[in-house]
């Protein structure tokens, strides 16, 4: 591959899958879906974040700074989506892999975890929020997944077309 075409790649691949991830994820919202449907795109915020903070960690260091980060985000979106926790098990995974994850990681996570949790407490026994975890499992919950997904997919492949098209 020529060095202009993979130049070329390198900065249009990633429109691409932005440009479908957002008609994929946008087009729903014109036959009228949920709300639920429309919280996926509060917690993709969040949940990128998170994502970004992690893929900064660096070898041989220690990851405690980044999983209370990535706790507090992903504790902090869960007010809109709830199962939106199960993406610590995937985090920690990438973790493992790069070998960064340690009990100090696991608990650092928990005491993000934690953090949120004591605020939300205070704030529902005060009548400041409703409590969105009540119905943790709930199917209309199950809707703001197709756009979060969409765009976890179109980040993911944005990483990995960038890493596969650098030039070296």
């Amino acid at each position: 591959m020529r060095r202009q075409t993979q130049t070329l790649l390198y900065h249009l691949l990633p429109v691409a899958y932005w440009l479908l991830a957002i008609g994929l994820s946008v087009v729903p919202l014109f036959f009228g879906v949920t709300h639920a449907y429309v919280y996926g795109f509060y917690v993709a915020l969040p949940v990128l974040l998170s994502g970004a903070v992690l893929r900064r960690i660096r070898r041989h260091s220690p990851s405690v700074e980044q999983c209370t980060q990535m706790a507090l985000l992903l504790g902090v979106a869960s007010y809109w989506m709830p199962t939106v926790v199960f993406l610590t098990i995937p985090a920690w995974g990438y973790l493992i892999y790069r070998n960064l994850f340690d009990s100090r990681s696991l608990m650092a996570t928990l005491l993000g975890y934690l953090c949120v949790a004591i605020w939300a407490a205070v704030a529902i026994v005060l009548g400041w929020i409703a409590n969105p975890w009540a119905h943790f499992f709930a199917a209309e919950n199950a809707l703001g997944w197709i756009p979060l997904g969409v765009i976890l997919l179109a980040w993911l492949a944005t990483i990995v077309t960038r890493e596969q098209l650098r030039i070296r």
